[in-house]
């Protein structure tokens, strides 16, 4: 798997844009990347009407460039290089994409606001747009990166999140622990008493992890972990793990295919994506 070298950050100008400065430079010195583009994009036509008048001797982009560019450099502490890029776009994430495209960016990093605060570019049609990993940021988030967690259906497309933290595991300590959510197929439940569905299940999935981690991961994590969704969706029951143990990043690919587990599927990523969590997800592409 390709190494990340080139980071894309995007900011709007919220709260969360210095502590998203601060973990992207502890991320880049992590990861030894190349270098970090920090990205903003001005809605003018959101505004220009309303206060045309106040605005036409106001050069906008180089009074936020100026903001942004004082910003990071007290904020950002990792002695690599950067970049502020300032754009006018209707569509914020079209014009990440043009960003990643054009600058080979291997990771972009965005907020993960709560509710109140909006969705700033934290959206589905990103995550489908963009073919670089994704991650996203809450505020809570500590520069801690030794306690991984890893979804995974024991697909081929999980194969990637593990392949992801194999290329770091020799250069700082990690604590890996991978984590299925499993529920009881609904059709089999008049018929089958629960208790003995999950066994079987758990039975099922523990000889179908031990063949997945035979056959395609190089170091298998310190820890594996099957949970029972009981009454809530795969996706409700993961966040609720992740909040009440705070990993220091949680890593799930884009795409799954397992037939009792959908938790790497499309829509659930994106249910997991939408959460307010308190710990960074990462989406592997």
């Amino acid at each position: 798997m390709e190494s990340v070298k080139n980071i894309l950050v995007a900011l709007d100008l919220s709260s969360i844009d210095n502590h998203l400065i601060e973990y992207s430079a502890f991320l880049a010195e992590k990861l030894e990347v190349s270098k970090v583009y920090f990205v903003h994009n001005i809605k003018k036509y959101e505004i220009s009407e309303l206060f045309e008048k106040e605005l036409g001797e106001i050069n906008l982009d180089q009074l936020i460039g100026d903001e942004l560019n004082e910003k990071i450099e007290e904020k950002f502490k990792a002695d690599i290089s950067w970049e502020v890029l300032i754009s006018e776009d209707s569509n914020t994430e079209s014009l990440i994409d043009y960003v990643v495209n054009k600058y080979q960016i291997h990771l972009t990093i965005i907020g993960n606001k709560v509710a109140k605060e909006g969705t700033g570019v934290v959206s589905a049609k990103l995550l489908r747009l963009l073919k670089c990993n994704i991650l996203s940021v809450p505020k809570s988030a500590q520069l801690e990166l030794k306690n991984i967690w890893v979804g995974t259906d024991f697909s081929g497309h999980s194969k990637k999140s593990f392949q992801f933290v194999e290329q770091y595991r020799g250069k700082f300590d990690i604590y890996l622990k991978s984590i299925h959510v499993f529920h009881v197929p609904m059709q089999f439940s008049p018929y089958i008493q629960t208790n003995t569905a999950i066994e079987k299940i758990e039975k099922h999935l523990q000889q179908k992890s031990d063949r997945f981690f035979k056959k395609v991961i190089l170091t298998p994590p310190e820890e594996r972990q099957l949970i029972f969704a009981k009454d809530k969706t795969v996706s409700e029951k993961f966040a609720a793990e992740i909040e009440n143990n705070h990993p220091d990043l949680v890593i799930i690919s884009d795409k799954g295919g397992n037939n009792i587990s959908s938790l790497l599927i499309g829509s659930l990523t994106e249910e997991l994506f939408d959460e307010s969590l308190k710990s960074p997800l990462l989406i592997v592409k």
